[in-house]
């Protein structure tokens, strides 16, 4: 398993990388991310932490955009994931708080008394520090939705598969208090350990990827 991931960071490293802050025209419009963190290296490459997709048509750059600048942690688990990590390292109690989904107005109306806005709004703001200063993407063009989250499942799969695929010491995700997340080394917990990419997956994921240069 580790030949494949090997594999897959080798095709990777040669597509286009995308920083923040990012144009819209430059970002495909469908298709599966693929993110890089500062400090994170496996085999001789940036290591792949986390795959992902979008809902909808045409909605790659608005799901980019929910991570990297939108301040909603309710619309992006990714960034929730974040907040979850910076307040756990810092044995933040308003952690409990964070964890809160606000989507609903029913959410609002029993709980919405125990947020501090201006704090909380600092907290949004340090995730999107943290996101903007620290990760970069690159992105396979799919236009077919089945066959995004097919691939976007078995890319999970490899890497998480990896045995050589572990995180730094240093890395946030040690600080997460899902299991899953520390142990992967992912950002993160679903589709881990199920079916790896195949010898046709990697065929087309080449094609993708020499597309997407």
């Amino acid at each position: 398993m580790s030949q494949h991931c090997y594999d897959l960071h080798e095709i990777v490293k040669k597509m286009t990388r995308h920083h923040f802050p990012f144009e819209d025209k430059m970002i495909l419009k469908n298709g599966v991310y693929l993110l890089f963190e500062t400090g994170e290296h496996r085999h001789d490459a940036d290591r792949i932490v986390r795959v992902g997709t979008h809902t909808g048509t045409n909605q790659l750059r608005s799901r980019l955009k929910q991570h990297f600048i939108q301040e909603n942690k309710d619309r992006s688990i990714f960034r929730k994931s974040i907040g979850r990590c910076l307040l756990n390292r810092d044995k933040d109690p308003y952690a409990s708080v964070w964890e809160l989904d606000f989507t609903t107005r029913e959410a609002k109306l029993n709980n919405g008394h125990l947020v501090d806005p201006a704090y909380h709004s600092n907290i949004e703001s340090r995730v999107s520090d943290y996101i903007q200063k620290h990760f970069s993407f690159c992105v396979l063009a799919i236009e077919d939705k089945p066959e995004c989250l097919s691939l976007k499942s078995r890319l999970i799969s490899t890497l998480s598969l990896c045995d050589e695929c572990a995180p730094s010491d240093q890395w946030l995700g040690m600080s997460s208090p899902h299991e899953k997340i520390r142990r992967s080394g992912l950002w993160q917990v679903n589709e881990l350990y199920k079916e790896p990419l195949n010898n046709q997956d990697f065929d087309r994921i080449e094609v993708l990827a020499s597309e997407s240069r």
